[in-house]
C-alpha cells in the first residue's frame, strides 16, 4: 500500500485519523471554506478525504465523473492531489469551479470538463495534462430518480427504468475506468431507494455493474445517512410512513472500493 499513498507505515500506530473500519459514523458534514453544502445531492467531504488518504499520494490525478458541486475536487486540492471533474450541467460546473478556485494551490490542477461522462473522450484529459493515466476515480452518481438534477435526457436521474439507469451508469464506468492506471483503485458512493412500497437496492446493482466491467471489489463500507433537505422537518411524517408500510427509514449509504487489476 505504501506505493500508492503517503502513509508512513513505520508509524502506523500514530495514524489514528485514518479510518480502517467498515462502518463510518460522520456526525456532521465539513462545511468549511469552499465546501458549501447547499447543492442537492452533494456528499460529505470526509468521504473523499478518507479515500484519498488511503489510495492516493501527493501529485496523483483524481477523476470525478459526477463532479456536481466539486466536493471531490476541493478536498483533493486541499490534500495536494490534482483533480479533474466531468459535469453535465454548465451552470453547476461554473459555480463549482469558482468555489474550487477560491482555494487554489500553486502547481495543483483542479478543473472540470462540461460533458456527458458516458461518451466524453477521456483521452482529452490525458492529452491536456500530459499524463498517461489517472490514479483514482470517485463515482457519486444520482440515486436514480430520487432527485431530478436537470431536464437533460442524458442526466442519469432522468432514466425511465432501473435497467436504463444501471446501463447508463455502467457506460460511465466503462468509459472512465479505461484511463485508470492498472493496479490503482476507484470507489462508488451510492444509496438505495424505495419505489412502489418495495426496496430498490441501487447500491448492489451499481456494485455488480462495476464488477461486470472487470473491477475487483476490495471493500464494502457502510456510512451513516443523516437528515436531508428533502426530509427536513418531516421526521414524524416519514416515521408514520415507515410504520404504516412495514418499511425502515434509510440511515445508511454504501461506499464500494474496487481495484483495477494489473
Amino acid at each position: 500500500m505504501g506505493k500508492i499513498n503517503d502513509l508512513d507505515m513505520s508509524k502506523w500506530k500514530e495514524l489514528t485519523d485514518v479510518w480502517t473500519d467498515s462502518l463510518w459514523i460522520i456526525p456532521q458534514r465539513d462545511n468549511s471554506g469552499a465546501h458549501d453544502g447547499h447543492y442537492h445531492g452533494n456528499f460529505v467531504p470526509q468521504i473523499p478525504h478518507q479515500l484519498l488518504m488511503r489510495y492516493t499520494k501527493a501529485g496523483d490525478f483524481v477523476l470525478d465523473p459526477f463532479a456536481g458541486s466539486g466536493t471531490t475536487l476541493i478536498e483533493a486540492q486541499r490534500m495536494g492531489r490534482n483533480s479533474i471533474g466531468i459535469e453535465l450541467q454548465p451552470s453547476v460546473a461554473a459555480e463549482a469551479i469558482n468555489r474550487i478556485h477560491s482555494e487554489s494551490k500553486d502547481g495543483i490542477v483542479a478543473d472540470t470538463f462540461v460533458d456527458d461522462s458516458r461518451v466524453f473522450d477521456t483521452r482529452r484529459i490525458l492529452d491536456t495534462y500530459k499524463i498517461d493515466n489517472v490514479q483514482f476515480i470517485i463515482y457519486h452518481p444520482p440515486y436514480w430518480d430520487i432527485i431530478k438534477f436537470s431536464e437533460d435526457e442524458n442526466d442519469l436521474s432522468n432514466s425511465e427504468t432501473l435497467n436504463e439507469f444501471i446501463d447508463n451508469f455502467r457506460q460511465v464506468v466503462r468509459n472512465t475506468s479505461a484511463i485508470l492506471e492498472k493496479g490503482r483503485y476507484c470507489a462508488v458512493v451510492i444509496g438505495d431507494k424505495y419505489a412502489n412500497s418495495q426496496l430498490v437496492p441501487l447500491g448492489f446493482h451499481c456494485m455488480q455493474a462495476m464488477q461486470q466491467e472487470g473491477l475487483t471489489l476490495k471493500a464494502t463500507i457502510v456510512k451513516n445517512f443523516e437528515e436531508t433537505k428533502g426530509k427536513a422537518n418531516q421526521k414524524a411524517l416519514w416515521r408514520q410512513r415507515a410504520l404504516q408500510n412495514g418499511l425502515y427509514l434509510f440511515k445508511h449509504e454504501y461506499i464500494f472500493v474496487f481495484k483495477k487489476e494489473k
